[in-house]
């Protein structure tokens, strides 16, 4: 099975691309971020004509989630991280697809840093690792997938030193994303490129796309009983560079139908579905 996340940076202004990249990728799932659309403006009609069912979770002019499968039907278990009641933001969806439960996420910018936007993200990366290890203690096959508006290590940013003082490379947030891999999650794009310079977004200006200025901050983490089944994980990265296109790139795995290892699960995976 083939799983992708995307940030399309606008699901209506930039559809030409995704229903292109659809077509030509043909992912199984699929994770979208920054819709930048209310609720009744998804453009369900021209994905499910791709074949896809798709649940999403709008907001007007920010944020913004959704997932899309062409696999079997979306068992949706959650929208919104608990721990917040208040907060409002369209950030994370949750669903079984195909014996896999899929967590879809935007996780805040946090910009500037300092003050109450980065304030709001370190809360929102907390509720998202106590969630998390709930997932994880289910035993099930989990994934969580997304932009995750973090670059880990220092080989994940050009040029690291320029970043120093942004909220997406702040000592802070890196650290709750170390806290959150300790629970046992896998970093897919990692695993399979341990040494590469590998990188998901290009900013729009002073030429970063051309320049291979770019940081990889789009992540598919996997539980124990996926990550045995990590066959491959790459970032589709010609697509930043179609016309009127994403300042992200499509990012995926693949997945084999059984375990590397004989490994015996605590559950059967067919019960999240």
């Amino acid at each position: 099975m083939k799983i992708a996340t995307y940030n399309v940076n606008g699901v209506n202004g930039r559809l030409p691309v995704l229903l292109r990249w659809l077509a030509e990728a043909q992912p199984d799932v699929v994770c979208l971020q920054e819709l930048k659309a209310p609720q009744e403006k998804f453009p369900e009609g021209p994905i499910r004509d791709l074949g896809y069912d798709a649940i999403w979770h709008g907001q007007k002019s920010w944020n913004g989630v959704a997932m899309l499968s062409r696999v079997g039907e979306i068992h949706e278990t959650r929208r919104g991280l608990p721990g917040e009641p208040e907060d409002s933001h369209s950030r994370y969806i949750e669903a079984a697809v195909n014996g896999v439960l899929i967590g879809g996420l935007y996780l805040p910018n946090g910009n500037p840093r300092p003050g109450p936007k980065f304030e709001y993200k370190l809360r929102w990366f907390d509720r998202l690792i106590e969630h998390a290890a709930g997932l994880l203690e289910s035993g099930l096959p989990v994934m969580l997938a997304g932009d995750f508006n973090v670059m880990p290590t220092e080989r994940d940013v050009y040029k690291p030193e320029r970043w120093l003082d942004d909220a997406l490379f702040a000592p802070e947030v890196r650290a709750a994303f170390f806290r959150l891999i300790g629970q046992g999650w896998t970093d897919a794009l990692r695993t399979i490129h341990p040494d590469e310079t590998i990188y998901t977004f290009w900013d729009y200006f002073r030429n970063a796309y051309g320049r291979d200025a770019g940081l990889r901050i789009d992540h598919l983490l996997l539980s124990a009983a996926l990550a045995d089944q990590l066959v491959d994980a790459q970032v589709d990265r010609h697509v930043r560079g179609w016309e009127k296109t994403s300042d992200h790139a499509p990012v995926w795995v693949e997945l084999s139908d059984t375990p590397k290892r004989n490994k015996r699960q605590p559950r059967s995976a067919n019960q999240v579905a």
